[in-house]
């Protein structure tokens, strides 16, 4: 049961004033929210008594309805506690990494006669050496494949004894000691563990230096075949380690980090440069970001995922600011056992470096999307579920999105995505420059444009626009609330398609509004459906910004010489290469004018008169 509000007051002046943790509840109990506090009163109550909060913080203080805490020594202990919290817990308010839990590591066992290399998703501490965390994309497993090809450990999945009756066929084909069946020389073995070391610490200079040295030892104790085994094995490494990328001069090891964000969730990806040299990189999905700003989003990334880090760099180049540094260094301090930088370049090559994270994790998330788009099953579940909710007579497998995108008012543009069976048909994407709206931004009008002129096509399309027109969607989506909703309603009925199936979505809270219905739906943030249209939303506002900002460049590189009557591109190019710009041009004669190639004395003429 609850407490009232006036034993929450009670509480709140109650609370001790110490750092930890706090775990805020709804009325079902859930844990929604987990934060930590430098100071525990001050922090809890700053959410019932501050009247500056933003959108997504008002929406989580209306859901609580209790409220715990866990009291630490140090505001460090409360941050990595306030780790381990949100990773148990998930709650619906936390940037929370998806599926962290499965992130796997790979464990060098040193604690054994024999080591092994194994991949595995947790971190204990009985001896091994960890590293990682890998993405969940196999790239433990590919780093795994690489080591069994280059290194003669043993792959057995179990602690090596020395007693199997035979080696297995790895043995025969030079690639193991031969452990499993106590064929292997402790010392050749422990030499190629510290092999693998290196090349997962990513010391490559110096494996390729011992390499060498065993192999010329080898060969002066006249074994020829151990020696072209080391041969074979460098000629390997080297051919995977000339596709590695030098990007700074200087042997130094390193993380960057950079976000790309996109309504609920975000991707944060993390390039591994190591004696700088980019040695791999992951991408890594959160949720629960929507409200968040990227360098928030940033800190929760580098909270969450260092946290359980195997391994943690002297150098971390940030996209953003910390919000909280002090305690960033604190948490990667502390796993690292030494003290950790935080950069956050401006220029050169660094700066070319977080660009590069930039650009791969907006790619990421791309992928990540597009992905789920793929998955038939998914796909399906939501259209069903979409019927349902909405009330449609059948599964809608045209669904056509509509948004408005402009700046201050000018360059005003409308775009329209198509979704066939929940798949993006970018073959069926339409844009509209908007031109009956003069007097600044006004959503409302240019929606009305849009959809118009789009359902007038459908009405009145001639033989030859066949039936990219005609074909009506099972169902339109407006990106907005009630206003944009009861436009689109309005030019159905004008058009004479006042059955066709409309809703409205809008972004604050993610709220379905449906004509002829005052409150709005609200899907549960793990709905398929939800997803699926959040997705198409998404579609709709990059093709409307994308079309927003071409318009806008063309306008932009406009010149004066662009108005004067028989000047076009050429003659553009040869009077600006040849005076520098249109000032001097405009200082020059028309004599000067006229001397450059391709002008003649009319033309110089009317330059000199428009411009």
């Amino acid at each position: 049961m609850s407490p009232t509000k006036d034993a929450l007051k009670t509480r709140l002046q109650a609370l001790p004033e110490k750092p930890g943790c706090y775990l805020m509840k709804n009325a079902s109990g859930d844990i929604i929210y987990v934060g930590k506090a430098k100071v525990l009163k001050n922090r809890v109550r700053s959410y019932f008594q501050s009247k500056h909060l933003d959108a997504k913080t008002m929406q989580l203080v209306s859901n609580i309805a209790d409220f715990d805490y866990i009291v630490t020594d140090t505001e460090h202990e409360a941050l990595v506690l306030e780790s381990t919290l949100i990773k148990q817990h998930k709650p619906k308010y936390n940037v929370v990494l998806k599926d962290d839990k499965a992130f796997p590591y790979i464990k060098l066992t040193l604690q054994e006669e024999y080591p092994r290399a194994v991949k595995t998703r947790q971190l204990e501490n009985d001896g091994s050496r960890y590293f990682g965390p890998y993405s969940v994309g196999g790239s433990a497993s590919r780093t795994l494949a690489l080591i069994e090809k280059f290194f003669p450990l043993c792959d057995r999945a179990e602690p090596i004894t020395g007693n199997a009756p035979r080696p297995c066929l790895q043995y025969y084909i030079h690639r193991c000691l031969g452990a499993c069946a106590g064929k292997a020389d402790s010392d050749d073995y422990q030499a190629a563990v510290q092999q693998v070391v290196l090349f997962l610490e990513g010391k490559h200079e110096q494996l390729v230096e011992r390499l060498e040295s065993a192999m010329e030892r080898a060969a002066e104790r006249l074994d020829f075949e151990r020696a072209a085994s080391y041969r074979d094995r460098l000629a390997d490494l080297r051919g995977v380690l000339a596709r590695q990328k030098v990007v700074l001069p200087t042997p130094v090891d390193m993380d960057v980090v950079a976000v790309a964000q996109e309504q609920d969730e975000a991707c944060a990806e993390v390039l591994f440069i190591r004696q700088g040299k980019l040695l791999g990189h992951d991408h890594y999905t959160m949720k629960n970001t929507e409200g968040e700003s990227p360098a928030r989003i940033q800190q929760s990334f580098v909270q969450l995922f260092y946290s359980n880090a195997a391994q943690v760099p002297e150098l971390l180049l940030l996209q953003y600011e910390p919000v909280d540094p002090d305690a960033a260094q604190a948490l990667l301090r502390d796993r690292r056992g030494a003290a950790v930088t935080l950069q956050v370049p401006q220029r050169g090559e660094k700066k070319s470096l977080v660009d590069l994270a930039a650009k791969n994790a907006r790619e990421g998330l791309e992928q990540d999307r597009f992905k789920w788009l793929s998955d038939e099953q998914k796909r399906t579940g939501a259209l069903v579920e979409l019927q349902q909710v909405l009330g449609l007579p059948a599964k809608p497998q045209r669904i056509e999105c509509f948004d408005v995108s402009n700046s201050q008012g000018t360059n005003i543009v409308a775009s329209m995505v198509v979704f066939l069976d929940g798949r993006p048909a970018r073959n069926e994407y339409r844009r509209f420059q908007i031109k009956t709206v003069e007097n600044g931004p006004n959503d409302f009008e240019s929606m009305r444009e849009a959809l118009t002129r789009r359902f007038k096509r459908a009405t009145q399309a001639s033989e030859e626009d066949g039936d990219k027109w005609t074909r009506l969607p099972d169902l339109l989506i407006v990106d907005g609330g009630k206003g944009q909703l009861g436009v689109a309603v309005e030019v159905l009925g004008a058009s004479g398609l006042g059955s066709l199936p409309a809703i409205g979505l809008a972004k604050q809270h993610e709220e379905i509004f449906r004509p002829g219905y005052r409150d709005p739906v609200l899907l549960p943030r793990t709905s398929e459906a939800l997803y699926l249209m959040q997705r198409i939303r998404d579609e709709a506002h990059r093709f409307a910004i994308t079309y927003h900002r071409s318009l806008r460049s063309k306008k932009t590189i406009q010149s004066p010489l662009d108005s004067v009557l028989g000047i076009g591109p050429k003659k553009k190019k040869a009077l600006i290469q040849a005076f520098g710009s249109v000032k001097a041009i405009r200082a020059a004669t028309v004599e000067e004018i006229a001397a450059v190639k391709g002008m003649d004395k009319t033309t110089a003429q009317r330059v000199k008169e428009t411009i």
